[in-house]
């Protein structure tokens, strides 16, 4: 009989190549979670106001000037409690053009205005939509997760394609 040889060369190196596919995998799919909390961070503070309009004063604004970043308007109510402003702002972005009117919300406790309805929600959500299509790269080349890099693409992808094809 041959005696048994001992395991240490072989041994050793498969639990140092467990350890660093462990390792690699943990850092990955926590910057793959960094990424989407980061995303949905950026959006809510939007989001918040479109989506949970209960107590909110919303109408409208018809944009009657533009600066570099922002464009301002006249408000005017469309819900109970909502006074009418003389002045409000809305953030500039490529669907506000001078001279239209846009259904908004106004944030508490300011004159700044964000759109709402559809328009204003899949606007709100476009920065995760951003981070969802960064997660998938992510996923697929640091994870070796083609399936899961695939849904977030295409998540990400629908999600922007939804809002600009609805501004």
């Amino acid at each position: 009989m041959i005696p048994a040889m001992p395991a240490t060369a072989a041994t050793s190196r498969q639990t140092s190549v467990a350890a660093l596919r462990f390792g690699r995998l943990a850092a990955m799919g926590a910057v793959t979670v960094l990424i989407l909390i980061a995303g949905v961070w950026g959006s809510w503070g939007t989001a918040q106001h479109v989506m949970l309009t209960k107590g909110r004063e919303s109408g409208t604004i018809k944009v009657t000037g533009c600066a570099r970043e922002t464009c301002s308007g006249p408000f005017t109510p469309g819900s109970a409690g909502a006074r009418a402003r003389g002045r409000v702002v809305i953030e500039r972005g490529v669907a506000v053009r001078r001279g239209e009117t846009y259904a908004v919300v106004v944030k508490p406790g300011t004159d700044e205005v964000v759109r709402s309805g559809p328009a204003g929600v899949l606007n709100a959500w476009v920065p995760l939509g951003g981070a969802l299509l960064l997660a998938s790269v992510v996923a697929a080349g640091g994870l070796r997760l083609s399936r899961l890099a695939w849904l977030l693409a295409a998540s990400g992808l629908i999600l922007l394609t939804a809002t600009f094809l609805t501004l």
